[in-house]
C-alpha cells in the first residue's frame, strides 16, 4: 500500500484539527517601519504581549516612517532600541541592515516590497542580510500582503502531529502549499490558521472594548489581564491579528500586522 504524500497527510490533518475553513489571509502592515521591525524582532519573541504593542506604538510615534526612506531618516536621528524598548543589539542591527538594503534597491513602499520580494534576486539579497533566513523572507512577504508559507516551530509541530517525516524548509513549505491547493485554500491563509492553532489561539473568542478587541484562547489565561489592559490603553486604534491591516482610510491607515 502506497503511503500518502506529506501534502495529503497535512491536508487530512487540517480537516481533522481545523475543519474546512474558510481561513483568512493575513494582510500585514502599510507602515514600512512596522514591517521591518516585525520581521527583525519577531523571532523567539512573544508576539501578542511583547512585540505587537511596540509595533503599534512605533507607527503612532513615527508616522513619517510609513515609507522605508522615512524610517531610514528616523534611524539616523533616533535609537531604535529605545523606540522599540527592546534591548537586542542583533535584532536592532538586522532592522538597520534590512532598511539599508531596501533603500539601496529602491524599495520604499508596501507595494514596492510586495513586488520586489517575489523576485528571486530580491529574496537572494534579503537572505544575504545577517540573521535573515528563508522563513524571515516568507514571513516578510506575508507582512506586505503576499500569500506565502513561513515555516516556523508551530508549522513543524503540526506537520509532525500529521505524521509527516522530517523535511527541509523548502520541502515542508512546498508540502504546505500543495496541501493548501488540495483543500482549496490560499497558502498564506492555511499557514495563518495552523499558526493560530499552534500558538493556542484556535477556538478563541473576542473580548471587545470600544473599537479594540483581544482574542483569548479558551483555557489559556496567562497574559490575559495584561492583554486586556493593553487593549484598553489603545482604545480608538484597531487592534487585530498578526498580518491583518487597517483598511486604507481607517484609523491611521498604517495597519496592525498582528497574527493573533
Amino acid at each position: 500500500m502506497t503511503s500518502p504524500s506529506p501534502a495529503r497527510q497535512l491536508a487530512d490533518h487540517v480537516r481533522r484539527v481545523l475543519g474546512d475553513g474558510p481561513f483568512r489571509l493575513p494582510g500585514g502592515w502599510f507602515h514600512m517601519g512596522a514591517v521591518i521591525c516585525d520581521a527583525s524582532f519577531q523571532a523567539r519573541t512573544r508576539y501578542v504581549s511583547t512585540l505587537r504593542p511596540r509595533l503599534l506604538r512605533l507607527q503612532e510615534e513615527w508616522p513619517d516612517a510609513v515609507t522605508v526612506r522615512g524610517f531610514r531618516d528616523r534611524l539616523a536621528t533616533h535609537d531604535l532600541a529605545v523606540a522599540m524598548d527592546f534591548r537586542s543589539p542583533g535584532k536592532v542591527a538586522k532592522a538597520h541592515d534590512i532598511t539599508d538594503l531596501l533603500v539601496a534597491e529602491g524599495v520604499d513602499t508596501r507595494e514596492d516590497l510586495h513586488a520586489w520580494i517575489a523576485r528571486p534576486a530580491g529574496r537572494t539579497a534579503l537572505r544575504a542580510v545577517k540573521g535573515v533566513g528563508p522563513k524571515s523572507v516568507d514571513y516578510m512577504g506575508n507582512l506586505v500582503g503576499r500569500s506565502q508559507v513561513a515555516v516556523d516551530v508551530h508549522l513543524r509541530a503540526f506537520a509532525a502531529d500529521a505524521g509527516v517525516p522530517q523535511l527541509g524548509y523548502g520541502q515542508l513549505r512546498a508540502a504546505y502549499e500543495e496541501a493548501a491547493a488540495l483543500l482549496g485554500h490560499e497558502p498564506g491563509a492555511l499557514e495563518h490558521a495552523v499558526w493560530r492553532a499552534g500558538a493556542g489561539l484556535d477556538a478563541a473568542w473576542a473580548i471587545s472594548f470600544g473599537s479594540c478587541s483581544v482574542e483569548v484562547s479558551r483555557g489559556r489565561e496567562e497574559g490575559f489581564h495584561r492583554e486586556v489592559e493593553g487593549c484598553r490603553a489603545l482604545e480608538g486604534d484597531h487592534v487585530g491579528r498578526r498580518g491583518e491591516p487597517l483598511a486604507p482610510g481607517t484609523g491611521n491607515g498604517s495597519g496592525d500586522g498582528l497574527s493573533v
